[in-house]
């Protein structure tokens, strides 16, 4: 009777909770960002702003919370802190003062520059097999899609 009582929170177990790795990795990859993005003075949510900056050039703060998965309250001060960095320009829509606009200036492009080999030293870190890194990718993606 006791061992079915027990097996009955299996499901209370660590060693049983999906989350629980993911989490585990997501701190750890997020750890090892720093040293990289430490001499640059910036934190890893700021270095995923300015990638997608790099991309868009120009982007609505509501685009960018939508695609970073983080809110304006997360959004504001990281923007803050990057624009007195130089790296963006926040301006609001002459059409709609509600809608903030995020600009990359000319000292985030050169950034990108100096930024270059980042991947390539996280790829190093993390020693997965393309294929292994495409699945992972893939899967993680799904997970979001789903609790999105």
């Amino acid at each position: 009777m006791k061992a079915q009582k027990e097996e009955e929170y299996d499901c209370l177990k660590l060693e049983n909770q999906v989350c629980f790795p993911l989490y585990a990795c997501a701190k750890e990859v997020v750890r090892r960002y720093r040293p990289l993005l430490d001499p640059f003075d910036l934190t890893y949510t700021q270095y995923i702003a300015m990638m997608v900056l790099w991309e868009e050039k120009e982007v609505n703060v509501k685009t960018l919370g939508e695609k970073l998965y983080l809110d304006s309250g997360t959004l504001t001060p990281l923007l803050k802190k990057l624009e007195t960095k130089g790296y963006v320009k926040r301006e609001r829509s002459m059409q709609d003062e509600r809608n903030l606009h995020v600009t990359i200036t000319a000292e985030g492009e050169q950034l990108k520059q100096q930024l270059h080999s980042v991947p390539g030293a996280m790829a190093e870190c993390v020693c997965l097999e393309p294929e292994d890194a495409a699945e992972l990718y893939r899967l993680l993606h799904k997970v979001l899609k789903v609790m999105k």
